[in-house]
């Protein structure tokens, strides 16, 4: 599966190779394919599941744009570690638990951009969610890109 994927992708570079390098191609691929993901997750959850009414926790109440955000991202958080760990940064030689753990890192610092983004998109600026929340993933896809890049996945230099 891993080949096919790889083969698919780098079919598809090859008219942009001489203005994107393969590892960004990769990771646009896999991190548009994600993406994708999330926002039809979101919106089938915010629309159908929650029927776009707020849950009720007892001691507080949440919003249904966030429940839909905080109920998608174990699923997108789960399919991009390992697309981007088997596909895009291959050659990282940091074990695998290390590569999650600092995958987990950054994502808690996306999901973090996008609660604000949505907080101030939707709650503050009245936008409707799902274009709000289009535009936070793409703030939040920028932040993410250089996070994994020098941190997540970086090479380090045998000794």
């Amino acid at each position: 599966m891993q080949d096919t994927i790889i083969r698919i992708i780098d079919f598809f570079h090859r008219p942009f190779e001489k203005f994107i390098p393969i590892k960004t191609f990769r990771y646009a691929a896999i991190g548009g394919g994600n993406m994708a993901l999330d926002l039809v997750l979101y919106y089938l959850i915010f629309h159908y599941v929650l029927d776009q009414k707020n849950v009720d926790f007892g001691l507080f109440v949440m919003s249904s744009h966030i429940a839909a955000l905080f109920m998608v991202y174990p699923i997108t958080l789960t399919s991009g570690f390992f697309l981007q760990k088997y596909i895009t940064f291959q050659d990282s030689n940091l074990k695998g638990w290390v590569q999650f753990f600092r995958y987990f890192q950054v994502s808690i610092g996306s999901i973090f951009i996008n609660y604000i983004l949505m907080k101030v998109f939707v709650d503050m600026m009245h936008f409707y969610p799902t274009p709000s929340k289009l535009l936070t993933t793409i703030v939040a896809v920028i932040f993410a890109y250089i996070s994994q890049h020098f941190y997540t996945f970086k090479t380090t230099k045998a000794e």
